[in-house]
């Protein structure tokens, strides 16, 4: 008996500390208006991304610009109710549209090799789908698909897709390959398509594009888990039907490659009534041999209920880094989501023996490290990589050593600004790469990173005067408005990156690249007016352009972004902002009216779901300039401001709902956020080992620290009225400032908050 009391005081300590998180990931929150995430599956931070397509936009619409173009950045609306396929790439909430790479969806019938038309789907393949048949986890997508009457089903492994198709009976089923399709399609985006059997179950082939990425080329390997009948396909660039390559393909004339602009692929089966027809799809970026060595290394069965679990594995182990307390599912199901969409960007960009395609074009082995592509890093750097530091150091550093490999490959000689599949975007503005750089290496996590050529790489990169107007920050310490339509907040962008150069040379004693960049760090000051009060459009000649709106974003020199958000973008100055700003006094009275003042509709460019998603007030949380602005109250005497504004904005911007994101998420920028502050605390200038105080929104939470260390918070009197700090203890102690340090963090500890409804 006794025995049997000490098996079953084991079993429940098991089942208390394999606590299932899964459960609270919803990858269909944010797929409603402009979140732009997916809902398919995928594995953390895998190559492949297997998600439905409920449409995809041409650039041009009736001669003029498509506004879908921005709409299906990931492919999937909620409102939609057509499902075009099912495709292996995609960008989790990003603001600019690519990738929607081989496309495959399951028919009955006669065959149709068009996608058709969403209110007329039975022209072609396109089917009718219901939400209420539809099932999205971490790793798992599952949907009717009404018109072919097929049930489809999706997960993953980092580098395989696995499909699974449950047929009805049929003598005409068929697996539809796309090779045309893509988000962002326009003319001529394909340039050129390949396609070779290998046997009667498997085909090989590639992909190469010129959409965001400029020279872009995707490898894959198809293979099914039965033989097919036939296999035929349409070449729409010479208008003209092949079909055939019976039996054992003895029939020279119709030889099984296939080559092309525009091309479509079908596969025919006979089913019978509930028969699974199974794929396994293999990405490379190098070469089709890589990927079959990757689908033999990853996916050798055909146990779909398997990869899926293993798949769901991966992310509960990733989800168990932070483990948190509520008392509200909704809150757990926030926390959460925020997580997995953290955890899929960046994305890992080698096959399984290192290899991987080059910024030059070439390819490359990845020695010691894994290397990843998809670098927002205009959006990241200021609260996803911090976060990776903290939880995930070594992956964090595998990284930077991934951005340093862009550089060594650059014919600029420029670590990445917005960097994917091989290509430099060039999108957004600063060289944010410098402040994911600075920020590991500061706070000690860069494992394996060559921390001299790491300040060699960012000294190049700011040093590049041919480079968006930094030859003119460098000469009279701003840009002027004439030369540069973002003058304004490149100038200040560039400031906060070059006190975050100035952070890594004192770290590595080079005194004189110190000097250097942290006179460069203070060149804000130059284009704050004190006559208007905002940091404004400056003119080459030294006086400030006349004609400025401060609520209007467009053409005043600023980027996702008006003036009276970006003259708080001085994340690593605040102390000296407050001065120049006219005090203490003076500068809590504008942020508060950031919060409160009503724009008009003018100020709304465009469509109003674009503009106005993400907006309190004229404070813009959908765009990342103004993460931090919250915490800003931390260097004044009313931190408690703060804690108030911060509980307002994680209720009003995230919601465990399809439209539960308040605006693009960013690759992961807008969950890293919520993570931060729900969790009590903010980095608000990477590069430094400082964060601010906010006001945590759970009832406790464990980080689980590289090393087996654990750091503890815990939260007293946690109610949704009880937003005011009242005392915070740090291991017993009381914390004095409303600041806490990395080391506070990474040594482990306890940090326990008093809550309270009136604040102090």
């Amino acid at each position: 008996m006794k025995k049997i009391f000490l098996i079953a005081l084991s079993c429940i300590s098991l089942s208390a500390g394999a606590q299932n998180l899964v459960k609270y990931v919803k990858p269909i929150i944010g797929t409603q208006r402009m979140g732009h995430t997916y809902p398919g599956a995928t594995v953390p931070y895998g190559m492949v991304q297997l998600s439905p397509e409920t449409d995809t936009a041409s650039y041009e619409k009736d001669g003029h610009y498509n506004p879908d173009v921005y709409k299906y950045c990931a492919g999937y609306q909620y409102d939609d109710k057509t499902i075009v396929g099912f495709s292996h790439t995609h960008f989790s909430g990003t603001g600019h549209s690519d990738l929607g790479d081989f496309l495959i969806m399951p028919s009955v019938g006669p065959l149709k090799l068009n996608p058709g038309t969403a209110d007329k789907p039975g022209s072609g393949y396109r089917s009718a789908f219901s939400h209420a048949n539809e099932i999205s986890e971490a790793n798992y997508y599952k949907v009717k698909l009404d018109d072919p009457n097929v049930m489809a089903e999706m997960t993953t492994t980092t580098r395989v897709g696995f499909h699974q198709y449950t047929f009805p009976k049929s003598d005409n089923a068929h697996i539809i390959l796309d090779l045309m399709a893509g988000i962002y399609n326009y003319p001529d985006k394909n340039v050129w398509t390949y396609m070779r059997m290998v046997n009667d179950s498997t085909v090989v082939g590639y992909r190469s594009t010129n959409g965001w990425a400029r020279t872009r080329t995707l490898y894959f390997a198809m293979k099914f888990n039965k033989p097919f009948l036939q296999m035929g396909y349409r070449n729409y660039s010479k208008r003209e039907v092949y079909g055939g390559f019976w039996g054992q393909f003895r029939n020279t004339r119709n030889f099984p490659e296939i080559a092309g602009r525009q091309l479509r692929a079908y596969f025919d089966f006979k089913t019978t009534e509930g028969e699974k027809i199974k794929i396994k799809f293999a990405l490379s970026p190098v070469s089709m041999d890589g990927a079959l060595a990757n689908m033999k290394a990853e996916l050798t069965g055909w146990d779909f209920e398997k990869v899926k679990q293993d798949g769901q594995a991966q992310w509960e182990k990733e989800l168990h880094k932070i483990v948190v307390k509520s008392n509200s599912k909704d809150e757990l199901e926030d926390f959460y989501t925020s997580m997995y969409h953290a955890m899929i960007n960046p994305t890992v960009y080698m096959d399984v023996d290192g290899s991987y395609r080059g910024l030059d074009q070439n390819n490359h082995k990845a020695e010691g490290f894994t290397n990843y592509t998809t670098f927002s890093l205009w959006d990241t750097h200021r609260a996803l990589h911090p976060l990776f530091n903290i939880i995930d150091p070594k992956r964090n550093a595998d990284m930077v050593r991934s951005m340093l490999a862009h550089y060594d490959q650059s014919p600029e000689h420029m670590l990445p600004v917005w960097s994917n599949s091989a290509n430099e975007n060039w999108c957004m503005s600063g060289y944010h790469s410098v402040s994911v750089i600075a920020d590991a290496i500061v706070k000690g996590n860069a494992e394996g990173v060559d921390a001299n050529h790491a300040l060699e790489a960012c000294v190049a990169t700011a040093r590049h005067r041919d480079y968006a107007g930094i030859g003119y920050y460098m000469d009279i310490g701003y840009i002027p408005d004439e030369k540069n339509g973002n003058s304004v907040s490149s100038t200040e962008e560039y400031a906060y990156d070059d006190w975050c150069i100035a952070q890594l040379a004192k770290k590595l004693n080079r005194q004189d690249i110190y000097d250097e960049f942290y006179k460069r760090s203070q060149n804000y000051k130059n284009v704050f007016d004190p006559k208007s009060g905002f940091m404004h459009p400056k003119l080459a000649d030294g006086t400030f352009r006349k004609k400025f709106d401060p609520f209007t974003t467009i053409g005043m020199g600023f980027i996702e972004g008006n003036a009276w958000n970006y003259t708080l973008y001085v994340p690593h100055d605040p102390a000296s902002l407050i001065k120049l700003m006219g005090g203490n006094k003076h500068f809590i009275t504008y942020v508060d009216s950031l919060f409160s003042y009503n724009l008009p509709d003018k100020y709304f460019a465009e469509t109003e779901d674009i503009t106005r998603d993400g907006i309190i007030g004229n404070y813009v949380h959908g765009n990342e300039p103004s993460h931090h602005v919250a915490y800003l109250y931390d260097w004044t005497d009313k931190p408690w401001k703060a804690q108030e504004k911060i509980r307002m904005i994680l209720k009003r911007m995230y919601k465990p709902t399809p439209d539960g994101l308040g605006g693009n998420d960013d690759t992961g920028q807008m969950s890293a956020w919520y993570i931060f502050s729900t969790l009590g605390f903010y980095p608000v200038a990477p590069g430094s080992d400082q964060y601010a105080i906010g006001s945590p929104a759970i009832n406790s939470a464990e980080i689980n620290l590289p090393g087996g260390k654990t750091f503890a918070i815990e939260v007293k009197n946690q109610s949704d009225k009880n937003v005011f700090v009242q005392k915070i203890t740090l291991n017993g102690k009381v914390l004095a400032t409303p600041f806490l340090t990395h080391a506070d963090i990474m040594n482990g500890g306890t940090m326990v908050f008093e809550m309270g409804a009136k604040h102090k």
